[in-house]
C-alpha cells in the first residue's frame, strides 16, 4: 500500500499573526513581494531560545522562506498490537491511553461490546489495562479486582462511575502525594442547579491499578461523552485539562443557520480539583469542524510545545479521521487540514468511528529515530476493535521542505551553548550561515565557510571552517539555511 503524500503549506497572512508581526510587516508580505529577512518587525525582541529544542511545526522561528514550505508528514502504518476480543471487551472498546511507566508501557481503555443485531450493549462497560515491555507486544494482566461473567480473572481496573471514558496519566508533579502518583478524569453525573447533569470526576491511584475517587464533579461545563484528559504540564508548573464541548459555529461546507459544533475546551489547576482559566480553543487558520477527541500532550523532546491529534468527525457518514495541531500557550493552536491517517489506511478504518488516534506518544526501546503513535480500527466489527501502531520520524510531524533549492531565514534568536545541531534529511547540500540581528553574515560563520551537510540524521552537528559560535551566546543572531532537496525538522543549541 502506498503512503499518502505529505501536504505542503505556504505562509499566509494569518500565519504572520502567529509570529506576532505588525500590520506594517503584514503589508510588506503582501503577495507578489519576495519574502526576505527584513520582513520581521523592526525592533522586535529576539526569541529567547536558550538551549531548548525547537520544532518547525509552525512559523514561530521563521522570518522568511524562499523556495521552501512547511510540509506536514504522515505516520507510516505498522502492526496491529491489541485486539479487544475478551468477553468483557468487544467491538466498541475505545478511548485508549498509552504512556511509559518506568520499565514498561501501560495502556488503558474502555471494554465494551455492541450487538449490531439487537442494537444493544451486551455487557456493562469496564476500564481495562494492558502492559508491554516494548510497545509492540501487549499483555492483559489478570488483576482479580472486578467480576465479569462470574469471574475476576480479567484486566479490569475500574468498574465505578466513568468507565465509559476513564482516562488516566502518570503524574509528573514532584509535589504529588504518594497515593495519587496516577490520576484520571472520568465521566460522571451531579446535581447542578437542581438538574442532574454530566460532569468529570477526579480519581487517584498509588500504583495505576487500584483506583479510588479523589473528588466528584471537578469540571461541570461541557459535553463529556468523549475522551477527556488532563496532565501535569511541567513547562508551566500546572495541571491542564482538555475536554469536549459544543460551541456555536458552522462545520466546514455547512450553509444556512449556525449549528452546534463539537469543540474543545481547556482549563488549568494547581491541585487537580479546582479548575480555572477555562477557555475554548482557538485556531490560527482553520474552519469550524467537529472535533470529537483531542489527544493533546506536551511533546517529550520539547515540553514547551503541546501537540494534539484531534479526531475530525463527519456527522453524515459517522466516519472519523485524526488531524494534527500544535500550541505554544495551550489555547491557540495551529491545526492542519489534511488527515494524518486516512480511512483507507491498512484496514477496517472506514466504518462508524473506526479511525481515532489514541492518547500517547511513545519512543520504543532501541530506536531513537522514530516515535510510535497508535490508532483504532474495526469499531463495531467483531470480535473486537483493534489498535494499530504507526510511526513518525523523531520530531517528524512537520518540516521546512525544499524540493530543490530553498532558503530559510529565522527571526533573531538568543541562544546558550557553543554548538548547533539539526534534525535534518538532506539529499543535496545544506549549508548554514550565522547572521547578526540585521541580517549581516558574521565573519567565520558565513555560508561560504559552512561545511555542507548531506544525509539523514536526528542530531546533525553544524560546523564552519572559521569563527566561534560560542562567542555569540546571549547575543541576537539569525540563522540562514540554504537547502537542496531537504527537510529540516528541528534545531537545538547546546
Amino acid at each position: 500500500m502506498t503512503t499518502p503524500q505529505p501536504a505542503l503549506r505556504k505562509i499566509t497572512r494569518r500565519d504572520a499573526l502567529w509570529q506576532g508581526l505588525t500590520l506594517a510587516a503584514l503589508a510588506a508580505r503582501a503577495p507578489g513581494r519576495a519574502a526576505r529577512a527584513a520582513d520581521s518587525p523592526a525592533g522586535a525582541a529576539p526569541i529567547e531560545l536558550g538551549g531548548r529544542r525547537e520544532l518547525f511545526v509552525d512559523d514561530f522561528l521563521i522570518a522568511s522562506l524562499v523556495g521552501a514550505e512547511l510540509k506536514l508528514h504522515k505516520p507510516a502504518p505498522r502492526e496491529a498490537v491489541l485486539v479487544c476480543d475478551a468477553p468483557w471487551e468487544g467491538n466498541t472498546s475505545a478511548y485508549y491511553t498509552l504512556f511509559r511507566d518506568d520499565d514498561r508501557f501501560r495502556m488503558y481503555y474502555r471494554g465494551a461490546h455492541f450487538d449490531e443485531t439487537t442494537k444493544r450493549a451486551t455487557h456493562a462497560e469496564f476500564a481495562c489495562c494492558a502492559e508491554s515491555a516494548d510497545g509492540v507486544n501487549w499483555t492483559k494482566p489478570e488483576l482479580g479486582l472486578f467480576e465479569s461473567g462470574g469471574s475476576k480473572r480479567n484486566n479490569i481496573v475500574w468498574a465505578g462511575p466513568g468507565t465509559h471514558n476513564f482516562t488516566p496519566f502518570k503524574d509528573g508533579n514532584p509535589a504529588a502525594a504518594g497515593d495519587a502518583r496516577y490520576k484520571a478524569l472520568a465521566g460522571g453525573s451531579a446535581l447542578i442547579d437542581g438538574k442532574t447533569r454530566s460532569c468529570l470526576n477526579a480519581l487517584k491511584s498509588a500504583d495505576g491499578i487500584h483506583w479510588t475517587m479523589m473528588s466528584a464533579a471537578v469540571i461541570t461545563a461541557g459535553a463529556f461523552d468523549s475522551q477527556n484528559l488532563a496532565f501535569w504540564d511541567a513547562a508551566r508548573g500546572q495541571y491542564r485539562a482538555y475536554w469536549r464541548i459544543f460551541a456555536p459555529g458552522r462545520a466546514a461546507g455547512g450553509a444556512g443557520k449556525p449549528e452546534s459544533v463539537r469543540a474543545i475546551r481547556t482549563a488549568t489547576s494547581q491541585d487537580f480539583i479546582n479548575w480555572e482559566n477555562q477557555a475554548d480553543l482557538r485556531y490560527v487558520d482553520s474552519p469550524d469542524e467537529h472535533l470529537y477527541t483531542n489527544a493533546i500532550q506536551p511533546y517529550f523532546r520539547a515540553p514547551h510545545l503541546l501537540v494534539g491529534f484531534p479526531t475530525r468527525f463527519q456527522p453524515k457518514t459517522q466516519q472519523v479521521e485524526p488531524v494534527f495541531m500544535t500550541s505554544r500557550d495551550g489555547v491557540l493552536f495551529r491545526r492542519w487540514s489534511e488527515e494524518l491517517i486516512p480511512i483507507t489506511a491498512p484496514q477496517d478504518r472506514d466504518g462508524n468511528r473506526s479511525n481515532y488516534m489514541t492518547w500517547g506518544l511513545l519512543q520504543l526501546p532501541g530506536d531513537e529515530r522514530e516515535i510510535s503513535v497508535y490508532a483504532t480500527e474495526a469499531y463495531y466489527a467483531g470480535p473486537g476493535s483493534r489498535v494499530r501502531r504507526f510511526t513518525f520520524r523523531t520530531d517528524g510531524f512537520v518540516s521546512v521542505h525544499a524540493d530543490g533549492a530553498g532558503t530559510l531565514v529565522t527571526r533573531p534568536l538568543l541562544f546558550t551553548g557553543s554548538k548547533l545541531s539539526l534534525n535534518i534529511a538532506s539529499k543535496g547540500r545544506t549549508r548554514v550561515e550565522i547572521q547578526d540581528a540585521g541580517g549581516r553574515p558574521l565573519p567565520g560563520l558565513t555560508l561560504a565557510e559552512s561545511a555542507p551537510i548531506t544525509g539523514d540524521r536526528i542530531e546533525q552537528a553544524v560546523s564552519w571552517n572559521g569563527g566561534d559560535l560560542g562567542a555569540l551566546a546571549g547575543k541576537p543572531v539569525r540563522l540562514r539555511f540554504v537547502m537542496e532537496d531537504a527537510d529540516l525538522f528541528s534545531i537545538r543549541f547546546h
